[in-house]
């Protein structure tokens, strides 16, 4: 088959993939994740656009100059859909705000530009830049927004594998280096050699496209679907976040040595730690205190926050079950498991944590001794 036959087949692929993936994404069939999907949809919708007028060329219809600056024109938009989508997965109650309007700011000097672009190789090259390099700093906000993100919900919960959107800073982390694979092939295209050829480019695409799809259609509700208890737990991160300045003494002096001591009991003799779900919010009802409270407990009696809390317990009783005699017939999956962990990657990443170990290595050296 040529190379220009598997470009074009290749094309189709990517195309139609983004195409048919931004539909299903603004469907949403799962009901999950309502706003982030909808800004993730249509940031795919834009995303694909950057391939249509391959496509329209090699159905032998080419288009119009005013197509052509039509799709320029809403590209531009691209990166801003996919940091929304981010803000909303990381806060699903977030509103909008004047401050946001400042992402428009780029876009219109890019449509002026772009208007004024005819006949004029300058002012068209600085349009060319502006359309990659207004990517660059979309993706590093997104990085440590949601590096940001992962540190705040284990404030509030004890498994972390399933939401802390690892997915997207991989996919940031592609959407880079593309963007700077591609400018280096444009500069090549340019001053060195033309090509004729992006079926390698392409592929990249592709592969980072199928990537996307598998992840974003796996993940979950980050915070629960309940109203009043995601305004509670996005209120408990903000404020260990130092984003409410003001601290307040949640718990007496009087108590909180009481209180203390019967975390430590209920830890201990009712096991709530092998609930694989444990949050702050099912704790908080065990122990009868409300989230903010023991949140404050835990910080201010233990130095930690509710996920070392909860999986130290979690280490703890693995290590029994590691070195008990009647328990050698579990695999790993079977003490991860039983030790209230949702999966062997968390597992594992979480015993070497705490202990610099693996849970394979601590069981050797045990029974070595």
């Amino acid at each position: 088959m040529p190379l220009e036959n598997i470009q074009k087949f290749v094309l189709v692929l990517l195309y139609g993939g983004l195409t048919l993936f931004s539909f299903t994404v603004l469907i949403n069939p799962l009901r999950v994740n309502k706003k982030a999907n909808f800004f993730f949809g249509l940031f795919l919708f834009l995303w694909s656009s950057y391939w249509i007028l391959n496509v329209l060329q090699f159905c032998n219809l080419p288009p119009t100059p005013l197509f052509e600056k039509g799709v320029y024109s809403i590209q531009i938009l691209t990166p801003i859909f996919l940091f929304f989508s981010v803000v909303f997965f990381i806060n699903p109650n977030y509103h909008f705000k004047r401050k946001d309007i400042f992402c428009l700011i780029a876009p219109i000097v890019y449509w002026v530009l772009l208007i004024c672009s005819d006949d004029n190789k300058t002012i068209y090259s600085i349009v060319m830049l502006m359309a990659v390099s207004h990517n660059l700093p979309y993706i590093a906000l997104i990085y440590f927004k949601i590096r940001k993100h992962q540190k705040r919900i284990e404030i509030i919960s004890s498994d972390t594998e399933n939401i802390d959107l690892q997915w997207l800073i991989k996919l940031s982390f592609l959407l880079f280096t593309t963007i700077i694979i591609t400018v280096g092939y444009e500069l090549f295209n340019t001053f060195v050699y033309k090509m004729h050829q992006h079926v390698v480019m392409d592929l990249l695409f592709l592969f980072i496209v199928y990537s996307t799809l598998f992840y974003v259609l796996r993940q979950k509700e980050i915070y629960p679907i309940d109203k009043k208890q995601r305004a509670e737990l996005l209120s408990i991160e903000l404020e260990n976040d130092g984003e409410i300045i003001e601290k307040k003494k949640l718990i007496p002096d009087q108590e909180f040595d009481i209180l203390k001591q019967k975390l430590i009991s209920l830890m201990e003799t009712e096991k709530p730690f092998l609930d694989g779900d444990l949050n702050l919010l099912k704790l908080s009802d065990l122990i009868q205190i409300n989230a903010h409270q023991l949140s404050y407990l835990l910080n201010n009696g233990f130095n930690e926050n509710f996920f070392h809390f909860v999986n130290k317990y979690r280490v703890e009783y693995a290590k029994q079950l590691l070195v008990n005699d009647s328990h050698q017939k579990l695999s790993m999956v079977g003490i991860a498991f039983e030790s209230g962990f949702n999966s062997k990657t968390a597992f594992n990443t979480i015993f070497k944590k705490m202990t610099e170990m693996t849970p394979s290595e601590f069981k050797k050296s045990y029974s070595h001794q």
